[in-house]
């Protein structure tokens, strides 16, 4: 059963974006959506008066970034879902519809897969890379984490815990949405952006890296130990046994990678176990989950 556009609330974040508000708007209105938010970033252009101009609400955000703004919408919601559509005209108000036939998901992400020319060579690896991270620390089949597109219940969002203070804010919706709820994709469109792009490829990308790491950490701390476990124990067995062979053929005791392969084991060995403690505990709080919803 697909979500009635009355219950969603479309939240446009803005900064400078006077050459595109116009067209993402009428397009929003063709498309049959009455509840438009546009939220503006301290825009120094006409975007604000172009918004208002459409008989849209604007709201000027509180706090930095792109996170600032997505904090201050969720906020001011009201309806049971919102739509997170960014105002640079490259998704297109054509592309809600698919968003909208998922009503049993916290999350729904709108992954670019027509028009993936248009996202620049760098920012298409960075996105690959860190949405083929995303899979492997949560086991989810998301490959588009960094779509400035996506569908959000609102009752999880306001319990969305937000750190991030620019585009990484939307791999940490995703990681709580992947580990805390439900979260599934659909397919859509990807345009040309109108005007500049706001997104630093590098500083941006290790940012949200960064982000993405924290989250496992937090979320999936198995995984997150276990890898520290690993990076620890597999160079530590190997100058284990190349103390052994020293020892062995050449009777030279104590030498000074033994020390440190001791360590590096006992670095490994603290990891695995943490590791185990984190994976008895998130079975544990599946289970609770489960039983709460049923």
């Amino acid at each position: 059963m697909s979500i009635a556009k009355e219950q969603v609330t479309v939240v446009v974040p803005t900064l400078n974006e006077e050459g595109a508000i116009g067209q993402v708007l009428d397009g929003l209105r063709e498309e049959g959506f009455g509840n438009i938010i546009v939220v503006d970033g301290y825009s120094t252009d006409r975007t604000p008066t172009i918004a208002r101009s459409k008989g849209v609400e604007v709201i000027v955000q509180t706090g930095p970034g792109k996170a600032g703004a997505i904090m201050t919408a969720i906020n001011r919601i009201r309806t049971p879902y919102m739509l997170i559509m960014d105002g640079d005209g490259t998704y297109s108000s054509r592309n809600a519809d698919r968003l909208l036939q998922s009503e049993d998901f916290d999350e729904v992400i709108g992954a670019r897969e027509t028009g993936r020319d248009n996202i620049p060579r760098v920012n298409r690896l960075g996105n690959w890379l860190l949405s083929k991270l995303f899979q492997s620390i949560f086991v989810t089949p998301i490959t588009d984490v960094c779509s400035g597109m996506y569908l959000l219940r609102t009752d999880f969002a306001k319990k969305v815990e937000i750190a991030s203070t620019s585009f990484d804010v939307e791999v940490e919706i995703a990681s709580q949405a992947a580990s805390r709820g439900r979260i599934t994709q659909v397919p859509i469109t990807y345009g040309k952006r109108i005007g500049s792009q706001k997104l630093r490829s590098f500083s941006d990308g290790v940012r949200i890296l960064r982000t993405l790491i924290w989250m496992a950490s937090f979320y999936n701390a198995g995984l997150f130990f276990g890898m520290i476990a690993a990076l620890a124990a597999i160079p530590g067995i190997a100058l284990l046994l190349l103390a052994a062979y020293e020892e062995l053929v050449y009777h030279i005791l104590l030498p000074w990678h033994l020390v440190v392969a001791v360590i590096l084991l006992l670095i490994g060995l603290q990891g695995g176990s943490l590791a185990l403690m984190s994976v008895l505990f998130k079975r544990s709080e599946h289970r609770i989950i489960e039983a709460i919803r049923k």
